[in-house]
């Protein structure tokens, strides 16, 4: 089965490519996403710096985020979400409130435990 996003048509993003497109909501360099992906998912994200790199490559692939010109002297490469890569994390965002909008309403709320 296979779950698009109505908002973009892509497909349903994993766990993973969505903390780290939250996480360049501001402009960071690799460890720092993977700093605040791991303390927004509260350790239940965590992403190894190859796993990480793979990720940015591809997301810069798909024109989600951009890698953003180096100062002089620096190694660290430092990355933005772009126009596009909001749209598509608005877009899961309301996928996933769907979701929990259908669940709550079948299980009769939060408090229905």
């Amino acid at each position: 089965m296979e779950v698009r996003n109505t908002v973009n048509n892509e497909m349903a993003l994993t766990e993973s490519t969505y903390y780290v497109l939250l996480a360049l909501y501001k402009p960071q360099h690799g460890y720092g996403v993977m700093q605040q992906v791991e303390a927004l998912s509260k350790g239940r994200v965590r992403l190894a710096a190859g796993t990480l790199y793979g990720a940015l490559n591809a997301l810069c692939d798909k024109e989600w985020i951009i890698q953003m010109p180096m100062e002089d002297g620096s190694r660290r490469k430092e990355y933005r979400l772009t126009p596009k890569g909001y749209d598509v994390l608005k877009g899961e965002i309301a996928r996933l409130r769907e979701l929990v909008e259908n669940g709550e309403s079948i299980l009769g709320g939060k408090d229905n435990g």
